[in-house]
Order: C-alpha cells, then sequence, then structure tokens
C-alpha cells in the first residue's frame, strides 16, 4: 500500500498522485507493501532492488549510505511494532528510508505505530522541509515507543508472576518465554540504532544544523535509557525463570516423596500377603482366626504409618502458601487493564 503525504499549513494531508505539488517535498509512505508495490517503486523512483530487499528483511539492522548509482541517501531505522494477535505481541522491524531530490520515501514492510503517528499528525513541531531532521525524529518517536512498550512488558511480567504465585502452568511459562524474546528482539534493534545516531554524528553523507544536533543528543539519551532499561528488565526475567524452576524442582520433590510414603503404606499389605502364597509351612496356618488377626494388623500398621506421615507434614510449614484476596483483586484488575489496552491497539490498526 502506497500512500503519498504533503504538509500544507503544519499538517501531513494525504493527496492522490495526480494532486501532488512537484515543486514541494513529498512523503511517500510505502508500508504493508506487496509485489507489485515494490515493483512500482522501483521502476517509478528508480530504487535499487538490493536496498529494497534490504529495507523488507526484518532482520537487517540500523545504517546509512549513499548509493552513488542511483543518487540518493539510503537509510535503515530499527522500530517496535505492537501486534496483539501474534504469539510475540512485541517486535521488530525495519524501516527503510530514501532521500532522493524532494523525495522522502519510507518503505516497511508491515505497519507500526510509529508510523500511524507520523500520518495521523501526532509530531509536534513536524517540518518536512527539513529531511535530516525528519530522519532523526523518526528515530525520536522510536525511542518513545520503545521506553512505552518496555513499561507495558513489565507490567504483564508482573501480572504473570502473580499468577504462577497461585500455579505454576505451561501458558504462563510460555508468555514469560515470549517476554524474553520481546527483550532480545528490543536489546538488538536498540543497540542497532544507537550505532546508527553515532555514524549520523560523524558522517558527510547528510548534513545537520545546530538544532538536529540537539535533536540528535536527545534521541541518544533516550535511546541509551531504553538500552538500560532493557538490560534491567532482561536481569529481572532472568532471576524469576531461576526462582521459578527452583519452585518447580522443590514442588516435584515433594510430590515425589509424598508418593513414596504412600508406597510404603501399601507395599506392607502386599508383603505380608505374599508369604502365604508361598509353599512352605508357616506357624498358625491352620488356625481359623488367623486370618482376621493379620488383617486387622496390617490394617492397624498401614494406619499408624499413615497417622505418623500425616503429622509429620502437619508439624512442618508450609511450601505454598494461599495468595491474599487482595492480590487476587489485584490480579484480576491488571489482568482487564492489559486486555483494555490490547483492545485499544487493535482498534487503532
Amino acid at each position: 500500500m502506497i500512500k503519498y503525504w504533503q504538509q500544507e499549513d503544519g499538517k501531513l494531508v494525504e493527496k492522490e498522485e495526480d494532486e501532488l505539488n512537484r515543486h514541494s517535498k513529498i512523503w511517500v509512505d510505502a508500508r504493508s507493501v506487496t509485489r507489485d508495490d515494490i515493483a512500482e517503486l522501483e521502476e517509478k523512483y528508480k530504487i535499487d532492488p538490493e536496498n529494497m530487499l534490504d529495507a523488507l528483511d526484518p532482520d537487517e539492522l540500523s545504517r546509512i549510505d549513499y548509493n552513488e548509482e542511483f543518487e540518493y541517501t539510503f537509510a535503515i531505522v530499527r522500530l517496535p511494532v505492537f501486534s496483539p494477535g501474534d504469539d510475540i505481541s512485541y517486535f521488530c522491524t525495519p524501516l527503510g528510508i530514501i532521500i532522493k531530490g524532494n523525495l522522502f520515501i519510507t518503505i516497511c514492510w508491515t505497519d507500526c505505530e510509529v508510523l500511524r503517528d507520523f500520518s495521523a499528525n501526532r509530531i509536534k513541531d513536524l517540518s518536512f522541509n527539513d529531511f535530516p531532521a525528519v530522519t532523526i525524529r523518526f528515530m525520536a518517536r522510536a525511542d518513545i515507543m520503545f521506553l512505552r512498550y518496555l513499561k507495558e512488558l513489565n507490567r504483564r511480567a508482573t501480572t504473570i508472576q502473580n499468577e504462577m504465585l497461585q500455579s505454576v502452568q505451561n501458558h504462563e511459562l510460555i508468555q514469560l518465554l515470549n517476554i524474553q524474546k520481546s527483550l532480545v528482539y528490543f536489546a538488538t534493534s536498540l543497540k542497532s540504532n544507537q550505532m546508527l545516531l553515532e555514524k549520523l554524528r560523524k558522517t558527510k553523507i547528510i548534513k545537520l544544523d545546530e538544532e538536529d544536533q540537539d535533536w540528535l543528543d536527545d534521541v541518544e539519551i533516550d535511546n541509551r535509557q531504553a538500552m538500560e532499561m532493557v538490560d534491567t528488565y532482561t536481569n529481572i526475567m532472568a532471576g524469576m525463570n531461576d526462582a521459578f524452576s527452583t519452585v518447580l524442582g522443590n514442588n516435584l520433590n515433594i510430590v515425589m516423596k509424598t508418593m513414596t510414603g504412600w508406597n510404603l503404606v501399601l507395599v506392607l499389605p502386599t508383603l505380608i500377603t505374599s508369604y502365604f502364597g508361598i509353599n512352605v509351612p508357616l506357624p498358625w496356618q491352620k488356625s481359623p482366626w488367623m486370618g482376621a488377626v493379620i488383617v486387622l494388623s496390617m490394617c492397624l500398621f498401614a494406619g499408624v504409618l499413615a497417622y505418623l506421615f500425616f503429622m509429620k507434614r502437619r508439624l512442618t510449614p508450609e511450601v505454598k502458601k494461599r495468595v491474599p484476596l487482595a492480590q487476587r483483586r489485584k490480579i484480576r484488575i491488571q489482568k482487564r487493564t492489559i486486555a483494555k489496552m490490547d483492545k485499544q491497539a487493535a482498534k487503532k490498526k
């Protein structure tokens, strides 16, 4: 899907291709592109097919260079994406940026909130007359979304942790694994964007004025803050996984101990009965009361063992405590909040 935008009175306005003012700056917005869109972009704007493939590669890292053959500046910026319907709701995607004359071309294989914020005029003091500044604003908006999504991931992890205090299920473990994957994607993308920011400061491919340099400093601070948050949350998740692994192992040991105790109690009647099945004379085997005496003795002995076993468990502290009512209410509220946020994000999308 290719859209065309031009700025009028400080706001971006979507236009048809035949309505464009060719003497003004044009934003060619290509997102969720199809094969026909790719062919149209390559033919109409003379874009290098290799750059097009790089922009559509989900694993491509951030960079900037100048294509001498096709005479344009090409950059890739990593953006965060939130997709409620996928198993991994938070991941990253590359945004290809091409600056060619009065054209500012963005290419993305999917849609994301950063692009929607620009097209919906949510970016304050945005001017498409300065393409290098627009590139920096894209990175600034990406950092804002990184920080927001990181807080949401932390909130989800806290909710899952509270659920696992009640009972550990495979569903919660899979959710924690998906959150860890999202943190890895974010860490890789933020480091890649950090390298691009450092290169923008040194490169001569695009010229930055003093105001752009100030913007670049602010973006770099936000990017480093997001990187530190990713490291912090990753360490917390690693510690949480280790703790729950220990809890699972401890619970398994308790279950095995219980099963072993019951096996010892139940094996005694079988052991005594087996003695009367062998072809060896036993004392009092012809006595009419011996059967009843043996059965009652076995029941009494098994009862004493069971009593001692359960009394020992009663005297030991409980391993698993019941979650208080207030905490259960808090968990339900957190679940509703996350579900509401997912619905709102799906509606925006």
